[in-house]
């Protein structure tokens, strides 16, 4: 029952506190928006945070070779690429669709909503949030 709990809990608790960091890092840029605990993107990436914990807890648990841990690593890779491909051209056309709107005459501006522009990361971002998973997951482990 105990490691059911821990293999649940761990990668939430990485995630909580990589955001944690997150808005503490918005906050030193007077960037915060409450915004950042729902949205996605901003240093350090909490998608690959989480999906780097858990596969690191099923490793630990379940043997480097098993295959969960091939499969989790394979769904973390998945999780990793998009948010630095996929995710991150979506960043840049939200960017270039709200300048576009708003150099439109201003009766018509304000019937297009305006687009989050962070939406992905940057390979920075998504290895700081790989290491803290992989960090803290060990740690907490090891804790409790």
């Amino acid at each position: 029952m105990i490691l059911e709990y821990k293999l649940m809990l761990i990668p939430l608790i990485v995630l909580a506190v990589v955001q944690i960091i997150k808005i503490i890092i918005d906050l030193s840029k007077r960037e915060f928006s409450w915004d950042v605990l729902l949205n996605y993107g901003g240093m350090p990436s909490g998608h690959t945070a989480l999906v780097i914990s858990a596969t690191t807890i099923i490793g630990i648990y379940t043997n480097w070779n098993s295959p969960i841990f091939l499969l989790s690593g394979i769904l973390a890779l998945l999780v990793v690429r998009d948010a630095i491909g996929f995710r991150m051209q979506l960043s840049e056309h939200a960017k270039i669709l709200n300048k576009l709107i708003k150099e439109l005459p201003d009766e018509k501006e304000y019937k297009y909503p305006y687009s989050p522009e962070r939406i992905g990361h940057t390979f920075s971002q998504v290895i700081t949030g790989g290491l803290l998973g992989l960090v803290l997951t060990f740690i907490l482990n090891w804790w409790m």
